[in-house]
Parts: structure tokens; sequence; C-alpha cells
């Protein structure tokens, strides 16, 4: 008969944000194990407060099911000599299967015989392998930090407090780092009280009577909706942030939803500061009018019931008082700093240790931004403003209160700089230089800020790669990729008329002044593969097809906006209502691409040796089609473009079926294969076509 299973691991208050990986990583690790152990199952639930990490399982098989397979070795050839005696390897495989040798026979599979063994083993009573499992379970799970307390070596996220393991009515005897299995929880710390759990089943409506709400579920709806009503009732908008969202819920067990006031005063500092302390130092969720601007009430969330509520919040606006009132006085004691003088202290802020100093960025973004700009064609006035925000871009680094929260950096520069005298362009674009500062912010809006965000960032790539700091894997400590798509979306939001090659040479250019530490040709390679898997990225993300993408990013990405356009249409076409007729365009260009192989490179076609019709026909066609192509390709139509090349499918189809390219006549074949290879190159500037997939 199938019980169910409770595992609770009591503790001393986990940091929220690392609660739900570890409750994750516990089920994932039980349900890992009871598979692996061949325990039948039915659903595995996880929950989760601050002082605890439990797992139900349901319906878990009294036994291990039995084991009856034929496991496969190696081969005959391997598994016995000349005289048909054992080897090494198969003494070594009837051991691992614990059989003896004698046991051991052969099968044919797919024409080659393999040494077999037959695998049995009787399953066990579950009960008897739960400690063990769970032990082992507790005592490999891993966390962004550990402690340990006491005597005892295990690492853990936390000391351990008590533990519940439950087999049906049955505690699993157990013990780690001195703490006994048993039956008994806590529930809030102040609230509640312990509670037996008789039956797992019992786990959460036990907690509840305790005033703990075990389900994570649960207590989210409970925050979100007591934040929605209060919202209804006071004619509010009260921002739900995700990550605050998430590190309030892991930081309460019985969550009530309330609200408390400030100074009205506090409104005349900018309220992202305002928003960002009360986020960042209280868990507070802000609250808006129904234009976005911050009124003076907050709202946050107690560890607790409905009791004297009016104390609670009369004790949180006294401590938001205390920080709103250094705020204020940052931003006061911040406008009285120079922007001369701010940028001076960047001179002794290091950047890294191989790249100089803050203001040494700051020289070198000036000097690139001012090359993009030139390259892009920027208006004067325009090119003006990029270079005044470049060599004061980073100023607000060094005021009080970007080093209370830096966050706020570009905030505070874009308020500074406006209250300094600089243009509004300019205050505006030091802002914009950070964008997009995650995945799913946008690009900067103006093109000032769009061109000094893409000299910071491409500093910042091409520098770390110089110096052999290149991601690989999970590890990215500067955050290159996030930065190269954002790169990637700004080129594209502005369709600026610029190349990585140009950009590239640009950055290698402003960096060559130091000494490069590696050689300029692989550190440009590497940017390109770099930029390459960026690219798709973004594609994908756009919603093209894998063979799409390989087949636009196959003819070259240097004009990344042009391949973006050749991706869409190629996209379009193989897709949409013509996908028939292009598929035929497809073929005859691959087919000529096939033969083009056998060209010899840069082979000129002799017009005097054509001799079929079908082939003047084509060569005609294909000089046409070429300067009209190349044309399209240069002004960026890639419509157009693709349009040229399909004008030769009919000459093509006619060459192909009247023409023997392989002549027999030497000359006549190379001219053949000279007329084919013009073509393919020209198809090739715009994709490999057989990299299409045609289901």
């Amino acid at each position: 008969m199938a019980k169910d299973l409770l595992f609770e691991i009591g503790l001393e208050e986990v940091p929220a944000r690392f609660v739900r990986a570890a409750v994750n990583q516990l089920q994932e690790r039980i349900v890992k194990w009871l598979d692996e152990s061949r325990i039948g199952h039915g659903e595995v639930r996880a929950y989760a407060t601050p002082r605890r990490l439990a797992i139900l399982a349901e319906s878990v098989e009294e036994k291990q099911s039995d084991v009856n397979e034929e496991v496969k070795g190696p081969s005959r050839k391997i598994a016995q000599d000349a005289e048909g005696n054992w080897s090494k390897a198969a003494l070594g495989f009837a051991r691992s299967q614990g059989v003896e040798p004698e046991a051991l026979f052969f099968k044919e599979l797919a024409g080659v015989e393999y040494v077999y063994a037959n695998k049995s083993s009787l399953g066990v009573d579950t009960a008897s392998v739960l400690a063990e499992g769970l032990t082992g379970i507790v005592t490999s799970m891993t966390f962004p930090k550990n402690m340990r307390w006491g005597a005892y070596e295990l690492k853990f996220v936390r000391p351990i407090k008590w533990l519940i393991a439950l087999y049906g009515s049955d505690i699993v005897p157990m013990e780690i780092a001195g703490v006994s299995s048993g039956n008994v929880t806590r529930g809030h710390r102040f609230l509640g009280g312990d509670a037996v759990i008789s039956q797992p089943s019992e786990y959460v409506e036990a907690l509840r009577s305790q005033h703990v709400i075990a389900d994570i579920a649960e207590r989210e709806e409970l925050i979100v909706d007591g934040i929605k009503e209060l919202a209804q009732q006071r004619g509010w908008t009260i921002t739900i942030k995700d990550d605050l969202l998430e590190e309030v819920l892991f930081l309460v067990e019985t969550p009530t939803v309330l609200f408390g006031s400030f100074d009205p005063a506090f409104l005349e500092i900018p309220q992202e500061v305002l928003i960002t302390s009360m986020r960042e130092h209280q868990r507070y969720f802000p609250v808006l009018d129904d234009s976005g601007k911050l009124l003076p009430y907050f709202v946050t969330v107690r560890n607790g019931n409905a009791v004297s509520l009016e104390n609670v919040a009369k004790g949180n606006e006294k401590v938001l008082r205390a920080r709103l009132s250094d705020a204020k006085f940052f931003y006061a004691e911040d406008q009285k700093l120079a922007i001369g003088t701010a940028l001076q202290k960047l001179e002794t802020i290091v950047y890294h240790e191989e790249l100089g100093t803050v203001a040494d960025k700051v020289r070198r973004i000036v000097k690139l931004t001012a090359g993009i700009a030139a390259a892009a064609g920027a208006e004067e006035q325009t090119a003006s403003d990029a270079v005044r925000t470049a060599e004061i871009c980073k100023f607000d680094l060094v005021t009080q209160m970007v080093y209370e929260f830096p966050e706020l950096q570009g905030i505070m520069g874009e308020d500074y700089a406006r209250k300094a005298g600089e243009r509004e362009s300019v205050a505006e674009a030091i802002n914009e230089h950070y964008q997009p500062r995650f995945s799913g912010d946008t690009a900067p809006a103006s093109l000032p800020g769009a061109l000094v965000s893409l000299a910071d960032k491409l500093d910042t790539i091409v520098g770390c790669f110089s110096i052999g700091i290149i991601p690989t894997g999970s590890q990215d400590p500067y955050a290159l990729r996030r930065q190269a798509a954002g790169i990637v979306q700004t080129l594209m939001a502005h369709q600026l008329p610029v190349t990585l090659t140009e950009l590239f040479d640009l950055a290698l250019a402003s960096h060559e002044e130091r000494g490069l530490k590696r050689d300029r040709s692989d550190i440009r390679k590497d940017l390109y593969d770099f930029f390459a898997l960026r690219l798709k990225n973004v594609l994908t993300e756009q919603g093209n097809r894998y063979d799409v993408i390989d087949a636009a990013l196959a003819a070259g990405f240097d004009d990344l906006n042009l391949a973006v356009r050749r991706a869409a249409v190629l996209l379009a076409r193989a897709a949409g209502q013509e996908r028939e007729e292009f598929k035929s365009v497809v073929d005859a260009l691959t087919r000529t691409a096939n033969l083009a192989a056998k060209a010899e490179p840069d082979a000129a076609v002799n017009a005097d040796l054509l001799e079929a019709d079908a082939e003047k026909r084509l060569y005609a066609a294909a000089a046409e089609v070429s300067v009209q192509f190349h044309r399209s390709l240069a002004a960026g139509d890639a419509a157009a473009a693709l349009n040229r090349l399909t004008e030769l499918r009919e000459p093509i189809t006619a060459f192909f079926d009247s023409v023997m390219v392989m002549a027999e006549d030497e000359a006549v074949r190379r001219n053949r294969l000279a007329l084919l290879s013009g073509i393919a190159r020209d198809a090739a500037a715009y994709a490999d076509f057989s990299k299409l997939v045609w289901s």
C-alpha cells in the first residue's frame, strides 16, 4: 500500500533570495532519488517559508520495483581473446553487474555480437532506504553561500533546527548535524507554537493553525490580492515589481498588507531616489497616481496578523523618515559638487588594473563616440551633444547618492547635469547611455544616447577581449554577453549605417594606445564569433527559424542591420504564400553553387566561348541581374536584392535543361563553370541557400 512522504528541514531564517532555489533543488533531488531508487510515487509538492523547506510526496510505494533486464557490454572481439577466454573488459563488466563470468552470454546487434548479462534485483522495502537517501540528499545540497555551526562538518544555507521525516504515520529515524527527525513542526515565531503532524496530508493545515501559510503560491496570492484591494479602495496605482514581490514572499510566513505615509516635502527629491530607497532599504511598494507620479504613501507586508496595524504603520513611517532624510541630505550635498571636480575624482578610481582608471575609460569613450558619430553620418549638433555626453557620462559615479544606490547611476547623472545647466539632450543621453540595462529593456531613444551607449559597451567588450577576458560557458563576470546584445539592439533600433568592422577598428585603435596584450587579428576574430552568437539569439527571439538564421548569417553580418533584413525576407519567402515558387528558385541557386564549386577561383567568362543559346541568355541575364542586385544590397534593400536573384530561376533552369556543363572541350567546360561561379558568388552574398530546410 502506498503512503505519503513528508520531509521538512527547519532552519534559522534563510535569506529570501535563496529560498526558492533551495526548495526547488530539494524537490528535484528527492524526485530524482525516488526515480533512481525505483520507488513509485505520485505528485511531489514543494513548500517553503523563511524558516522551512519541505517536500510532500504523495502515494510513495512501500517497496522498490524488482529489476530484471539485459545489460549490453563490450563486443565479442573485446570480451574474448583468440582462445575464447574472458578479457579484463568482460570480467570488469561482470563485476559491475554483480554476476559471475559464467552467466555472461552473447547476442547479435546490428550485425555485431556483444556480451550481455541478466541483471536481476529484488526490490527492498522503501522504509529501509529512506533514512540513508534523505540524509544523502540534504548533505549534498549546494547554495550560493554556506554556513557551518557548532563542531559539525555539514555546510548548509543556515543552521538546521528541526527535522520532520514522516512516511505515512511512521517517523523515519535519521539524524543530521545533531538534529534527530520527528513529527513536530514549528509555527510562526511569535503567533504560533509547535504542531504534531500525524499524517503528511495534515502538514499544510497544521501549519495554518499555527499562523504559517506554507504554500508558496497561496502566500503570493494573499500578498498580491491584498495590495490590489488596497489600491482599489484608495484609488492608487501600486507597482508590484517581480523581484520585490519575490523577496517579500520569502520574508513572511503570514502576510498582512498595510500602508503608511511620509512627509510630502520629500517629494522634492527625484521620485526615482525615493522609490529606490523604499524598495532597496525597506522592501516597500511605492504608491503612484494615475499619471505615474509618486504619492507620499507606501505599502508594506507584515509578517503577522492584522492586530495593531496602526502601530506597525507608525513604526515603519519612523524608519522610512530616517532613510528619506539621508537621501535628502545626499541629494543636497551632491548638488554642491561641480561636474569638473567630479571628473577629476574619476582619475583615482580604478576601472581595471590592466585597463586603467574610470577617467581613462571615459577618454576612450569620448574618442569612440566621435568616431562612431562620424561613421554613422550624424549631424553636427547631434555629434556635439554625443561627445559632450561622453565627456561627463560617468561623473555621477562619485556622488554620494550613487555610492549609496549604485542602481541610480545615470538617473542621478541626468538630474544633476540638468541642474548644472547642461543641454537637455545631453542630460537625457547621460541616463540613456546605460540602456539597455537588462534583457527586455529598451534601447536609448535619442541618437546621442545611442552613440555613447555603443561606445561605452564596445569599449568594455573590446578592452576585456584584448586582455583575454572572454566569456566561457556560464562564466561572464563582466556581463559582456548582455552588453553585446545591447549593442545589437541599439544598432537595430536606430538603423545606424555603421559596420561591425568599423566599430571594432575604432575600439581597437583606442586600446592600441595603451598596448594590446593579444594579437589584433585574434581579438577581431573572437569579437566576430562573439557577436555572431548574440545576433543569432536576437534573430531567434524575433521568431526566425534556425535554418533561415544560418542561411542569412553565412553570407556575413558585418552590416548587421542588412543581415537582419535578409533573414526577415528569407523567412517571409520560405514560409509564406510564395513558398513553392521560392523553393524552385532555391533549388536552381543551390544546383548552381554545387557545380560552381568545381570552377577555378576568380575565373572570368569568355563571351566568345559561349555556344548554346541558353548559356548566352543566362550570361546576359546574370550580367544585368548582378548590377541591380549589388545596387539593391548597397542601398540596404534586402527584398529588392532577392527579387533580382529570383529573375535568374528561368534562365538557370533552361541552361541546365539544354546545356552539358561538363563538356568534353576543357575550355568550354571551364567557361561554363566560370559563368555559374559568378552567379553563385552573387547568391552567396545574400545567403547560403543550401542551408534552408524544406519539410
